[in-house]
């Protein structure tokens, strides 16, 4: 049987340099799943594959769409799907995902529910509304449409809130009736492997990451797409600290210090999301020959 190895972990554990290996190692190419990878405007900020790391390994979902291009977990399901029957299982056995963005990773190993494509014109009136209302405003009106997913949303993440209203709006159903969670049968083993570190060690390189990626040009990076900063894809981590800075109302210091707190707490978000998986076989990422030798085995 085929099988596809997954190595997840939060940001800035160390996956790339691992996964690089161990895809040297099997002889195959990279599955990226970190939904903001995707966005070829935006490598720096999301310290996305290098143009060297690259031409090492080939990699899928990398800069392969634009900031304004719309593009969804459930997309991203039928995409990976696609490729894996299409391409590289009829090459390999064994294929390779990697990244830490929970709802991908979950999508391609659990499948996702079966929830509606947004039309453009339901997209364009949320977005609108969520300029001239706020998003208080539309947390409180997804608590009257939709109590049951609003109990349980992260209601300071616009993406989220917008999105169930969308649903909400555009079908006349709650969303909470689209996610019925039945996990898909997949036509492949999946063997999972978490990295993770000690906290504090964790909070020093995602610390010095973030001075890493300024010196780099993540400031010129982020005034690049300044422009079209209302855009979903820009509502991230080190992009909206760099437009309050561009706005004054930070100084350049504040929006490092606020991008590497954002960023540690997303890192403790990803860390409780991924603990609650029993499946997953943890490593420190300087295991590098144990990991290997335990995926040799097992296939």
């Amino acid at each position: 049987m085929k099988t596809l190895i997954v190595v997840l972990g939060p940001t800035g554990v160390g996956k790339t340099e691992l996964c690089l290996s161990l895809a040297e190692h099997l002889s195959i190419p990279i599955i990226n799943a970190d939904s903001r990878q995707i966005f070829a405007e935006l490598p720096i900020g999301t310290a996305a594959p290098t143009a060297e790391q690259q031409q090492r390994v080939k990699h899928y979902f990398v800069g392969n769409h634009h900031i304004e291009d719309y593009y969804s977990a459930a997309q991203y399901e039928a995409d990976v799907m696609n490729l894996l029957e299409e391409e590289i299982f009829k090459n390999h056995d064994v294929a390779l995902l990697t990244g830490g963005s929970m709802m991908y990773i979950d999508a391609v190993c659990k499948g996702i529910d079966d929830i509606p494509t947004v039309r453009g014109v339901i997209r364009t009136w949320m977005k609108q509304r969520l300029e001239d209302e706020g998003l208080e405003a539309l947390v409180e009106e997804l608590h009257k449409m939709d109590p049951e997913h609003w109990a349980i949303v992260d209601k300071k993440n616009p993406r989220r809130v917008v999105h169930a209203l969308e649903i909400c709006h555009q079908t006349g159903k709650t969303y909470t009736s689209f996610r019925v969670a039945e996990k898909k049968q997949r036509p492949f083993r999946i063997i999972k492997i978490g990295l993770n570190r000690d906290r504090a060690e964790l909070y020093d390189r995602i610390n010095q990451r973030v001075l890493m990626m300024m010196e780099d040009g993540l400031e010129a990076e982020a005034r690049s797409v300044y422009p079209h900063k209302g855009l979903t894809a820009l509502r991230t981590v080190g992009y909206k600290e760099m437009f309050a800075y561009f706005d004054g109302e930070i100084d350049r210091d504040e929006a490092i210090r606020q991008i590497q707190s954002h960023s540690r707490e997303y890192m403790r978000k990803q860390l409780t999301w991924f603990k609650r998986d029993a499946e997953i076989h943890w490593y420190h990422p300087d295991q590098q020959d144990e990991i290997i030798r335990f995926i040799d085995e097992e296939i």
